[in-house]
């Protein structure tokens, strides 16, 4: 059972950058790792979860985080920031070793939990999003979605967006993973991604 009020992060400490699974921090931990388009806005969610607007840069130039970054939080679990997928205006070869990076951690992470794919409310879904929770549902990687920018339409805009890419992903899915709505800037989702990891991490 959760503790009244949920999961609090107190404290939220850089443990290091990889490009292969052997490179991660050396403690091992559950890990929550998050990935999105390039500028999906996945810096700034995790500045607001951590409550901390300095811990992962954030960037006007899409394709910066070419890293697995590592974030220790509360000294128990790993908030890991991903590099995107899907950039357009990356040469090919640049894409390939992004791809690579990305995947030889979710495949070989023994540590990953589950990966939370960040969706722009904004817009309709990519082919490039789809065709990765696609991926993601033929390796059984458990994932989650976080429909960010909620600030950025208003309320009936906003739902009837979000409707209409949860109706995209049930015409190939039975049904939906756990699915959150988030604005960084209105600090929206906040308690209830935490709280979702916080009850996750007590069922380990």
């Amino acid at each position: 059972m959760l503790m009244s009020g949920g999961m609090k992060i107190t404290k939220a400490e850089f443990a290091g950058s990889s490009t292969r699974v052997g490179g991660k921090p050396a403690r091992k931990a559950p890990e929550f790792a998050f990935i999105g388009r390039s500028n999906v806005g996945k810096s700034s969610l995790i500045n607001m979860l951590t409550d901390n607007g300095k811990l992962a840069k954030t960037s006007q130039t899409p394709g910066k985080t070419q890293l697995v970054n590592h974030f220790i939080i509360n000294d128990s679990w790993y908030l890991v920031d991903l590099p995107g997928y899907g950039y357009a205006k990356l040469p090919d070869r640049e894409r390939a070793k992004l791809r690579h990076i990305i995947w030889d951690y979710i495949n070989n992470s023994e540590e990953l939990v589950m990966l939370m794919v960040l969706l722009d409310s904004r817009h309709d879904l990519q082919e490039v999003d789809l065709r990765f929770i696609r991926e993601l549902g033929e390796k059984g990687i458990p994932f989650g979605i976080i429909f960010t920018k909620a600030d950025k339409l208003g309320q009936e805009a906003l739902n009837a967006q979000i409707l209409k890419d949860k109706g995209r992903l049930l015409e190939e899915w039975e049904e939906l993973p756990p699915c959150f709505v988030s604005s960084s800037a209105k600090k929206t989702g906040k308690e209830e991604i935490l709280d979702y990891i916080g009850s996750i991490l007590q069922t380990l």
